[in-house]
């Protein structure tokens, strides 16, 4: 059975990239442009691998992260973010916080996405060079 993996981004690009990226090795993704209806298409078929941004409209990626860590405790979740560089603040601390798992700051490339997905959904390999678990204390 395919792995599913749902990408919350208001990015269109974005999300595209993310699509095409594990499409290619293999995997089936869907798409929702913010929090809200991440959330919907999440109870609607749940994914094993959320990726969420953490700007975006009508519920950003922080409140989104801990809906699904509250409903989903072993539910594994990428934060991605390229708020440094837009918006001069770094979020994705805020989301390993939150209960992201992994992060992965924008712009990435396609080799690190893939490389990072497919460490998380097949833990057994050597972790990627790039993305970068995190431990949240407390």
């Amino acid at each position: 059975m395919m792995s599913r993996v749902l990408v919350i981004d208001d990015d269109a690009k974005i999300r595209r990239l993310i699509r095409r990226s594990l499409e290619l090795i293999g995997l089936v993704v869907d798409e929702a442009a913010n929090g809200e209806d991440g959330l919907r298409r999440f109870v609607a078929g749940p994914a094993d691998l959320v990726i969420c941004d953490i700007n975006m409209p009508e519920k950003n990626g922080l409140e989104t992260i801990i809906h699904l860590r509250r409903s989903v405790p072993s539910l594994p979740i990428l934060a991605i973010s390229g708020g440094i560089s837009v918006y001069g603040m770094d979020y994705l601390p805020d989301a390993a916080a939150f209960g992201a798992e992994w992060t992965l700051r924008k712009p990435f490339s396609v080799a690190e996405v893939q490389g990072v997905v497919m460490s998380i959904l097949a833990p057994s390999k050597p972790p990627p060079s790039e993305g970068k678990k995190n431990r949240p204390s407390g």
